[in-house]
């Protein structure tokens, strides 16, 4: 098993690359690849728990939908790329995990123009722990208000998950760690509460959950299988646009990713939060859906 210093070039397993299985050593591209200049690269990210790829389907359709707002069509069907995904988690042994299925315009044609180019395709499948720590996710993370803004619908392809609009999430999530703090939290080009580097946020306001509303970042897989849980639970759910000073009214603040999964929110710039009942619950319920035991402490 990797440890996670390990670099991602250098691991023993194997990759699915455009079509078949190829040593994970081999699997490589030119330098000259389309989307290493241009980003015309779109991906997805997803959990193995328990042998058994969480919500994979959903997560394929988005890759292709990713694609064909790029301007491109991955060569490859629904059915088979969900194939290819459990072809690489059982090639690798993987129980509990992470999925990465990558689509990008190949090397054929150099430029912003790229008609010719080939689309190419892999799925890369390792063991991954949880994103934040135990102790993190029950205690609830510390995030800095970054000054980099969500794009306008006009300006960018929000609604893809494309590896461009992830360049000022690094950025953003490296001067937060820098700084001290775990993660950067982002407003969008309104001003108005978006999202965090890699994840949706949740507000408890009087029992209540609001969320802003995905007009311009991602409506993510896990956000809409919380809000699901949630309304079983019978809390009510709003999707609207939400202020940061809104913030001052939140009894609890709680992000949604596959990587951040349901982590409760303790600091988000001059703003301070409890986790409290509502985020436990709702963490206790997605750990029992995807098979994994509730955490045993309790929220504060």
């Amino acid at each position: 098993m990797a440890s996670s210093s390990t670099p991602f070039d250098d691991r023993d397993g194997v990759i699915w690359l455009d079509g078949k299985l190829v040593p994970w050593r081999q699997a490589n591209i030119h330098v000259l690849t389309h989307a290493l200049h241009y980003a015309s690269c779109v991906f997805e990210g997803e959990r193995v728990y328990g042998g058994k790829i969480f919500k994979l389907r959903e997560h394929t359709e988005r890759l292709i939908k990713s694609g064909r707002i790029l301007g491109f069509e991955i060569p490859w069907s629904a059915e088979q790329i969900d194939k290819a995904c459990y072809e690489v988690v059982q090639a690798q042994k993987i129980v509990d995990g992470y999925v990465r299925p990558v689509a990008w315009r190949g090397p054929e044609q150099m430029g912003v123009s790229a008609q010719e180019t080939k689309i190419h395709m892999a799925v890369a499948v390792w063991e991954w722990p949880s994103y934040f720590s135990p102790e993190a996710r029950l205690k609830g993370l510390r995030m800095m208000m970054s000054p980099w803004a969500r794009p306008a619908p006009n300006t960018a392809p929000v609604h893809a998950k494309a590896s461009g609009l992830y360049m000022i999430c690094t950025i953003a999530k490296h001067a937060a760690e820098a700084a001290g703090y775990d993660d950067a939290f982002m407003l969008d080009y309104r001003g108005q509460i978006a999202e965090g580097t890699g994840c949706n946020v949740f507000l408890v306001i009087k029992g209540e959950l609001h969320t802003p509303t995905p007009d311009c970042f991602l409506d993510g897989i896990t956000r809409q299988v919380v809000m699901e849980l949630a309304r079983k639970r019978g809390l009510k759910v709003v999707e609207r646009a939400i202020w940061p000073e809104e913030f001052e009214q939140a009894d609890e603040v709680f992000i949604t990713g596959t990587a951040a999964e349901v982590t409760p929110v303790s600091e988000i710039g001059k703003y301070k939060f409890k986790p409290g009942k509502v985020t436990k619950m709702l963490m206790d319920d997605f750990d029992v859906l995807v098979g994994r035991a509730p955490a045993k402490a309790s929220a504060a």
